[in-house]
């Protein structure tokens, strides 16, 4: 099986930046898949699980939300990011967000890498910027949808992870042609006012140990059934935060497992039918 994979420049002057993924032989133009990467930036993993949803028969899209014209500031850069992740990955998850602690941990490190972690470190966590991220994350829909010839006139539909999972939520609520979103443990979710513009299904897939972000997704859930909104939303035992990131220590073979199954059935519930 063959997928092409491709850097895309869309936008306003070509401003943003995206990895494609389709199969080489398949007949286009075909539905799309939106996946909105984690803060981590469309890096392999996420340029992996895209290559996955082209494998199934999709057009998959990750738009790079750090890049600007197609370049990114030196603090989000590949290596950069992948220092942060290096460092994160050899202390325990309580460090992550005690500056004391962290500061001790990297104080065991040369300067210079010191200098490079802390650095991107607060770029990445100083606060997560859904505004900021929005309108590509819409243009990108409309793109897909309307301009990439791979998918112009197919159903579009997302997928995001952490932040990424905000953002697909958020986009049900903002783009009233998206065909479904699936939401993985995203800690930014449509407030009612959101509730009453979303017209697709939405699914969504949390690790019951991810205890911070039980009880928002749990309310979302209510709230969208009170509205008479598409939702289903799973809680997977023994899972934790990014459990599907095979990557990172979080990953949970088996909630991943079963999360990708029931998302891919998903979309070819969504995306079965060519748009109108």
């Amino acid at each position: 099986m063959s997928v092409k994979t491709e850097w895309v420049r869309y936008g306003a002057d070509n401003q943003y930046l995206g990895f494609a993924a389709v199969l080489e032989n398949a007949k286009t133009p075909l539905p799309a898949v939106i996946v909105i990467q984690e803060i981590w930036s469309v890096d392999e993993h996420i340029q992996d699980v895209t290559t996955r949803f082209a494998e199934a028969g999709y057009v998959a899209f990750a738009p790079d939300l750090y890049a600007v014209n197609g370049e990114r500031p030196e603090t989000l850069r590949t290596e950069r990011i992948g220092l942060v992740k290096q460092f994160l990955n050899s202390v325990p998850p309580s460090v992550w967000h005690n500056a004391d602690d962290r500061a001790a941990a990297l104080a065991k490190l040369p300067e210079e890498e010191q200098k490079a972690i802390g650095e991107t470190f607060s770029t990445l966590f100083g606060g997560l910027q859904m505004d900021r991220y929005m309108p590509q994350v819409t243009a990108t829909s409309a793109f897909l949808r309307e301009t990439y010839e791979p998918s112009k006139g197919q159903g579009v539909a997302s997928v995001g992870y952490c932040m990424g999972g905000s953002l697909s939520a958020l986009l049900s609520a903002s783009d009233p042609d998206l065909r479904g979103a699936a939401v993985y443990y995203g800690s930014v979710l449509p407030d009612e006012a959101g509730i009453d513009r979303i017209t697709c299904p939405v699914r969504a897939f949390y690790g019951e140990d991810d205890v911070r972000l039980i009880p928002a997704i749990q309310t979302f859930e209510e709230n969208m059934r009170k509205a008479g909104k598409s939702v289903e939303v799973d809680i997977y035992k023994g899972a934790n935060h990014a459990f599907f990131n095979d990557g990172r220590p979080s990953y949970e073979v088996n909630a991943a497992r079963d999360a990708l199954a029931k998302t891919l059935s998903f979309f070819n519930e969504v995306l079965g039918q060519t748009s109108k």
